[in-house]
């Protein structure tokens, strides 16, 4: 045992005081002659007598006071430190990938070094053989003593990248010149590099060297198979040992789902396994990425892209095709705009491109030829979606007029001549309605609303395999949805057609719903390569979580992703937009994995454990002994002693604690934290941030003077700086010299799909592009268009429109019909309601009615900035329309729930 402050000792010296206190004796018996009574009267009552204490109770106080000093004198148990040097040292510490595996393991080695310099009074200096990112160099840091450099190591992460031993040898080369030696304990990872024979001996010239390494670490790497033989083929490559090793692959979706669990066995000495998922196109789509169980950090994972999951969908026009309402492709075109990358025109111009899925309307492929090339399109993997009609019709009647006519491929169910009539004059059946979808179907998921009716068909020839191919039917049985497999793809018919001509089908959200779940289920295209550049989007960390990107972090070539190792430049993780995004993997890099030399005197890390401290073990007995000492006197003092000394605990114990306040909080706690506020993003511009810190402000006191919602005082931030996750909404005032980062966009798209709301103002309407007709009160910001378009670049902003009155952010809190600020006559532009991300809350709100300077309020309570043409009557409905954002931020659709439409009615009728 080793006493860390001997000195405390001193106090055992109150020992004997202690006792002597404690064993006091009562005076002895005084003689006195009896007084006069007359006298007895002005003498006062002696005291009570002190009595000797028991001797327990004695050996009861007496143990207190030597586990307090004793515990005071913080008393260690030193353990697993043998063969360390003593002195001033150097710490080199491998931080890359593959430590991020056992990293607390390494940390913990690392707390019980630091322990016995500690100890020792000993400094040491750090060096990480990882860059930390792309500005960062690799530098051997200053002296520190051993508790102040366990505050820097506890918190750091692995990088997700690999160690640059070259730099560190010469990191470690700088400091040898600076005359600088002494023992180094080096914790290495176990993966050799290029840079190893460098780095080694410039170890050697600092001074003797003391390796820790894990023997038993696997080091595992997640690579796509160098064949590429299918997208989701896999590698688990991992360094050779002596036994053979087992693992689980983990197959996940982005919500955290498992889609299956495959074993992977890799034999003694083996260095690599090949794995190839077998998963349906339905299921495949849903796949974001495999993890190995049991391996932490990013070695463990292979993120998937778009070149698994990309689905263009192409519509074959007709010439009726862009009619109103009538046209084939209208209702097709509103239900997959928000969600699909659409394609339309002929079929050869179609196929000249990738496609996924391809959807006919009646009459679009009636030629043989077209038929043909849609056919070898399908076996090659293609989804066919077909809807009937009266051409088809048609063509099914001239087939079974010819005794030796070919069966259409195109077709996945032969099919009855004519038409089935449902409901009208003539009939004595009515529409009919749609059954529950069954188990095998896609639609499964999918609630039937009871309006949906079908008044005509086209009837399947019966069969004793037509149920195996129905996935939707009516009430009666009859397929209203059948399919089929042709080659590696599928053929899917709607037996009605794509207009409400037969059917209001294609007015309902059922037939959004059902197209998308099968333009789910379709099969991906790959991404072509080349010399685009795709800037990071999200990247790994050292724990394998998806994070903005860091600083410094560079666009990559399309054509370099699969055997470009991550770098501090290029960060593992997902780039480019949406529709080509591409994953950069740890296991891109092509170099194989080979174990590390050793060098200097190595030791197990895993013997090296922390020292066991005991001392507040010993200051928390001798408090017990303490308290069970008073409980003890009190009791026997009776009951009216209990009750006062309780009540005095609790007194004490309400005064000592008080109420939180948020000064008591850690300094690290943004205030935005502890109450809702709103946020301006930060333009380096002195003017329009003040407007902007203003015009919040005066929004703020409107919004607390009008609801019940309480918002402080807002904030400026900086995207790539500051954490945006605290703010439901961020006016973005643009500037004509605004830009864009990766990093910031990256934390902007972020912020939206997790909730967030930008409000983006242009502040006017940009000359250049202001329509003729333009009114005389919108207000002039010469070249915001252009920046508009460089701040948005990479920004996921889904679809937008319009924002009229029957969008839930008109009628939040305020029922408005226009939604003027300093400015009035602009639109205001919002996500369609249809799109369903984020609960189908938009993410941006777009203008150029300056908001802010309708809203600002300066230091004396003024308005400074007048609104046209209309003046206080304009402000008072920007300020509504304020209050209405921040409600929309705050509840998102909630107005737009059906239970509100009645009171919504009766109020707009007044």
């Amino acid at each position: 045992m080793i006493l860390l402050a001997p000195w405390m000792l001193l106090g055992l010296l109150a020992l004997p005081v202690v006792w002597w206190l404690l064993h006091a004796l009562p005076p002895a018996p005084r003689a006195q002659s009896f007084p006069p009574v007359t006298l007895l009267a002005t003498l006062d009552a002696p005291p009570p007598d002190a009595t000797s204490a028991p001797l327990w109770r004695l050996l009861l106080r007496c143990l207190a006071v030597l586990l307090l000093v004793l515990g005071l004198a913080q008393p260690i148990f030193p353990r697993g430190q043998a063969g360390l040097a003593e002195g001033d040292c150097l710490i080199v510490l491998d931080n890359g990938w593959a430590a991020a595996a056992t990293w607390p393991r390494r940390l913990h080695a690392l707390d019980s070094v630091l322990d016995h310099l500690s100890r020792g009074g000993h400094s040491a200096r750090l060096l990480l053989t990882a860059r930390n990112d792309a500005l960062d160099t690799i530098a051997v840091q200053p002296a520190r003593q051993a508790g102040v450099l366990r505050g820097i190591i506890d918190p750091t992460l692995p990088r997700p990248w690999s160690v640059d031993r070259a730099a560190a040898a010469g990191a470690l080369a700088q400091l040898a010149s600076q005359n600088w030696h002494g023992p180094v304990i080096y914790i290495a990872d176990g993966l050799a590099t290029p840079g190893d024979a460098a780095f080694d001996a410039a170890l050697a010239k600092i001074g003797p060297v003391h390796e820790m390494r894990l023997p038993d670490a696997n080091i595992t790497l997640l690579s796509p198979t160098p064949t590429g033989e299918g997208a989701l083929a896999t590698r688990l490559r991992a360094v050779p040992r002596a036994v053979p090793r087992t693992w689980q692959l983990r197959l996940e979706t982005p919500t955290g789902g498992t889609l299956g669990l495959l074993p992977l066995t890799l034999p003694a000495g083996a260095d690599h396994v090949d794995v190839t998922p077998d998963l349906p196109a339905e299921l495949r789509n849903r796949l974001d990425h495999l993890s190995l169980d049991g391996v932490s950090g990013p070695a463990g994972l292979r993120l998937l892209d778009e070149r698994e999951r990309q689905r263009p969908v192409g519509l074959i026009a007709g010439s009726t095709s862009d009619t109103p309402l009538m046209g084939s492709l209208f209702y097709l075109r509103r239900a997959l705009q928000p969600t699909a990358e659409l394609r339309e025109g002929d079929l050869d111009t179609l196929l000249s491109r990738p496609l996924s899925v391809i959807i006919a309307p009646d009459g679009t492929l009636g030629s043989p030829d077209s038929r043909k090339k849609v056919a070898a399109w399908i076996r090659a993997g293609g989804t066919l979606i077909r809807f009937a009609g009266p051409l088809l019709i048609q063509k099914s009647e001239k087939d079974a007029g010819q005794d030796h006519a070919p069966a259409d491929a195109l077709l996945p169910v032969p099919l009855m001549g004519g038409e089935r009539v449902l409901g009208g004059a003539m009939s004595w059946s009515s529409p009919e309605r749609l059954a529950a979808f069954p188990a095998s179907s896609p639609f499964h998921d999918l609630d039937v609303p009871a309006d949906v009716t079908v008044s005509r068909q086209v009837l399947a020839q019966p069969s004793t395999d037509l149920e195996a191919h129905s996935w939707a039917r009516l009430t009666d049985g009859t397929p209203l949805v059948t399919h089929a497999a042709l080659g590696r793809g599928q053929v899917v018919l709607f037996h009605v057609t794509s207009t409400a001509e037969w059917s209001n089908l294609p007015l309902s959200g059922l037939f959004v719903g059902m197209l998308q779940h099968l333009i789910d289920q379709a099969s991906g295209i790959d991404t072509p390569a080349g010399a685009t550049l795709l800037a990071p989007y999200m990247v790994l960390d050292g724990d394998g979580t998806l994070a903005a990107p860091p600083a410094g972090a560079q666009a990559l070539r399309a054509d370099a992703f699969g055997h470009t190792a991550p770098s501090p430049e290029h960060p593992p993780g997902l780039y480019g937009p949406r529709n080509s995004r591409r994953a950069l993997n740890p296991g891109d890099d092509p170099a194989p994995l080979v174990a590390q030399a050793t060098t200097g005197t190595v030791s197990d890390l895993g013997g090296q454990v922390g020292d066991i401290t005991i001392g507040p073990l010993l200051m928390v007995l001798a408090a017990l002994l303490l308290l069970a000492d008073g409980a003890v006197t009190v009791f026997q003092r009776g009951r009216k002693w209990t009750r006062r000394v309780a009540v005095g605990m609790a007194v004490c114990a309400c005064a000592l604690h008080g109420p939180a306040h948020a000064a008591d909080l850690p300094p690290d706690v943004p205030a935005a934290a502890l109450e809702t506020r709103l946020a301006y993003i930060d333009t380096g511009h002195a003017e329009t941030d003040t407007v902007s810190r203003e015009g919040l402000q005066g929004l703020s006191d409107y919004v607390n003077a009008r609801t019940s919602a309480v918002l402080g005082h807002p904030d400026g931030v900086v995207p790539e700086r500051d954490d945006l996750s605290y703010y439901p909404l961020i006016y973005w005032p643009v500037t004509a010299d605004a830009t864009t980062s990766p990093a910031r966009t990256a934390a902007l798209n972020t912020y939206m799909r997790h909730g967030g709301i930008l409000l983006i103002d242009t502040q006017g309407q940009d000359p250049a592009t202001a329509p003729d007709t333009a009114g005389g009160y919108t207000g002039s910001a010469p070249g915001t268009a252009a920046a508009l378009r460089r701040m948005t670049a990479g920004l996921d902003i889904p679809p937008l429109t319009r924002l009229d009155n029957h969008h839930v952010l008109a009628h939040t809190f305020y029922l408005l019909h226009d939604f003027p600020g300093r400015y009035d006559g602009m639109p205001v532009w919002v996500a369609q309601e249809s799109d369903s991300t984020n609960d189908g809350v938009s993410p941006v709100i777009i203008g150029s009615n300056d908001w802010a300077h309708a809203w600002a309020v300066d230091a004396s309570g003024n308005t400074p900035y007048a609104p046209v043409p209309d003046g206080a009557e304009q402000r008072v409905t920007a300020y509504r329309f304020g209050v209405n954002a921040v409600i929309y931020a705050l509840t998102g659709n909630y107005k737009a729930d059906q239970v509100h439409v009645p009171a919504l009615l009766k109020r707009l009728g007044e």
